[in-house]
């Protein structure tokens, strides 16, 4: 299974979004992860389709689209999203969660089911045909910058051992919230391959590239 990093675009610099794309296309990101939130399942506003939209238009780079939003299923036709793209649910969006994930499997694109640090693995049991991964975050969703509770490490684990014991080995499990490089180290360890990368380890002081590249180097991820 391929690891993969993907930026938090949340996270960017949107006066330098164009070279930042060129940055993350010359170091062959995997991934371009877009919070979208709505204000209700979570206590922040963030992008939305118009951003997902110039994205598409600016890049080749497959989009990893979350959608932290209540009733995720009357969305999902205002995004621009198909084949080598990501989607996210939380399970606590939408009462018909294999409904949802159905419908972003029939546009071409991977279904992940979200989980938040308080919502247990196995509410997956009954979607594991629905889904191509779970997203653990490892903080409350709405907003940057905060600690990996500590229980996260345990979880992923579970996450992974659950997916395996069910026939699953393939699904990927993609981590969210506080990963740096020593606690990514960790979460490659309980079984992760996708990283969202945001303040953590990506955009800080130090140039993306050089950043991209010691993230790969120390987590000890492959191209």
């Amino acid at each position: 299974m391929k690891d993969k990093i993907a930026p938090s675009m949340m996270c960017c610099n949107f006066l330098a979004m164009g070279e930042q794309l060129a940055t993350f296309e010359k170091n062959a990101i995997e991934l371009l992860h877009i919070d979208v939130m709505d204000g209700s399942f979570v206590p922040n506003f963030a992008l939305g389709t118009d951003f997902v939209k110039q994205l598409k238009r600016a890049t080749s780079i497959p989009l990893d689209i979350h959608l932290m939003v209540e009733c995720p299923e009357r969305h999902l036709d205002s995004f621009i999203f198909g084949e080598g793209d990501y989607v996210s649910i939380h399970y606590e969006t939408t009462k018909h969660p294999q409904r949802v994930l159905s419908a972003i499997r029939a546009r071409g694109a991977k279904a992940l089911l979200a989980i938040t640090p308080t919502t247990p693995v196995e509410v997956a049991t009954d979607l594991l045909d629905d889904i191509d991964g779970l997203l653990v975050m490892t903080v409350n969703p709405g907003f940057a910058g905060q600690k990996m509770i500590p229980h996260s490490i345990d979880k992923i684990a579970r996450a992974r051992a659950f997916l395996d014991s069910h026939g699953r080995a393939d699904a990927e499990i993609e981590v969210d919230g506080n990963v740096s490089i020593p606690n990514a180290i960790r979460m490659k360890g309980a079984g992760a391959n996708i990283f969202v990368l945001g303040t953590a380890s990506l955009f800080g002081t130090a140039p993306l590239e050089e950043n991209i590249k010691k993230f790969r180097e120390e987590v000890g991820l492959g191209m």
